[in-house]
């Protein structure tokens, strides 16, 4: 005996306005079906099966490695992409399945499991997970009869006036005795508006059968799903306040939650500090002591202990134990800000590593390059790394001193020690402990003030 999964993705989420299918819709940094395997994995689920039909391809690419997928061509109603689950699935006498949306993504792997301790515990064919929303239009109301089990589900567009008074709705998540749910699926019929096989039926079909049907009310805040913008960026914000409230309880001290985004995946040690406006996402770490923020956004980076980050953007780079970056840096793919190092205000590095004690203090692009230890890059410089057709790297030795507004056209090697008057255009190696100079001479012009007036005077006339 086993707990297994069919999560219904087939959907196209018209709702959503968008041609995107709705199970790709990302939350905290995952995709929402993501988030539901998850789920059903933290739950003790042994098995589970994706059902896909929109956009199949795309959303079995996004699924974990080795993710069992069941395709759904026709988009028929959920009882029948519940039936391709299940015949996907290899279930025995005795399995539960569970039965789940793939944009729920706010249901707790805890509720699922007292959803399926009461079901064995009850002895019932199936049973639902409902909760009491303080809107319920929309939701299909759960009927119970006097005994308190459940009779069936009817949607909103077919309930009574009495009915739409009931305050508890499905939640689209159920537990199913395995055969049963076989032998109800095979049974369902289409003859309703929409030509469509619903799952809800199945509910009503085993109650009316005299098979026992309950339902475990969850808070109202797990029941939601996600049909519109407004409802994912609802989801999204209860997600994200998860995260930080974990992360906070683990050690790590935000300035204010609310403004603070840390993507699902993202790795943080205790110690860290993040300022307000911060967004770390993908497979970002931050190590302890590390200071990040405000207004940072950081992706697929590390950040090392004691590093300072702040106004500034990171995109797969890699910082250094106590290195400072910002304000207003950009660190773009391959950039490897080494222990201690330093990129200052209006720094752009990319595909390149800043050695130990080095400095790129302001308003420099390096770009292509690899500064060795204790250099000091003067502001304005720039490594021309681009002739039109390839990029060329620049090589800087430890201990130099690169002057401002020095144009190091690559290919280049720097030596160590080595120094660049400010203004230079270095288009040769320099030795180790050399200076170049690579400026025109300065020319002063005496009285050129007033003749440059007068003419400007007699232009005027």
């Amino acid at each position: 005996m086993s707990v297994k999964a069919v999560l219904l993705g087939a959907g196209k989420g018209t709702r959503m306005k968008s041609d995107l299918a709705k199970v790709l819709y990302r939350a905290a940094g995952r995709p929402l079906v993501n988030w539901m395997l998850e789920i059903v994995a933290q739950a003790g689920v042994a098995e589970t099966v994706v059902v896909v039909g929109h956009q199949a391809d795309d959303v079995a690419a996004v699924l974990p490695p080795g993710t069992r997928t069941a395709h759904q061509p026709q988009q028929l109603g959920t009882g029948h992409a519940a039936r391709v689950g299940l015949e996907a699935l290899q279930v025995a006498a005795g399995d539960i399945v569970l039965v789940l949306p793939g944009d729920m993504p706010l249901v707790r792997p805890e509720t699922l499991e007292h959803l399926v301790e009461l079901h064995r515990g009850t002895g019932a064919v199936a049973t639902l997970l409902s909760c009491q929303p303080a809107d319920p239009t929309g939701y299909g109301r759960v009927l119970r009869g006097a005994t308190g089990h459940v009779l069936g589900i009817v949607e909103q567009r077919d309930a009574t006036a009495a009915q739409l008074a009931i305050r508890e709705v499905g939640t689209s998540v159920y537990a199913f005795d395995a055969m049963r749910l076989g032998q109800a699926l095979a049974a369902l019929s289409n003859h309703n508006q929409q030509g469509e096989y619903y799952l809800t039926d199945v509910i009503g079909e085993l109650a009316g059968a005299g098979h026992r049907v309950e339902a475990m009310v969850a808070a109202a805040i797990e029941g939601e799903g996600v049909n519109s913008h407004d409802q994912l960026a609802t989801a999204a914000a209860e997600l994200r306040r998860r995260i930080n409230r974990g992360w906070m309880r683990a050690g790590v001290w935000m300035e204010d939650p609310e403004r603070t985004y840390v993507d699902a995946d993202v790795l943080l040690e205790p110690g860290v500090r993040l300022r307000a406006d911060t967004h770390l996402e993908g497979a970002t770490t931050v190590a302890a002591g590390a200071e990040v923020g405000p207004s940072t956004y950081v992706t697929d980076s590390r950040i090392g202990p004691g590093a300072h980050v702040w106004y500034s953007v990171l995109r797969q780079a890699d910082v250094g134990a106590d290195a400072e970056v910002g304000p207003y840096v950009s660190l773009r793919p391959g950039a490897m800000l080494l222990d201690r190092s330093k990129a200052g205000t209006f720094v752009e590095i990319k595909n390149s590593v800043v050695g130990e004690d080095s400095k790129v203090p302001h308003l420099s692009y390096v770009g292509d390059a690899e500064i060795g230890k204790g250099s000091n890059i003067g502001a304005g410089t720039i490594t021309v790394n681009y002739d039109g057709y390839q990029k060329h790297r620049t090589v800087i030795g430890d201990g130099a001193k690169i002057g401002s507004d020095t144009m190091l056209v690559a290919p280049v090697t720097i030596g160590d020690e080595a120094w660049t008057a400010a203004g230079s255009v270095i288009t040769k190696d320099i030795a180790a402990g050399a200076l170049a100079v690579a400026r025109s001479p300065q020319r002063e012009v005496p009285g050129y003030a007033a003749r440059r007036r007068a003419r400007a005077d007699r232009e005027k006339t």
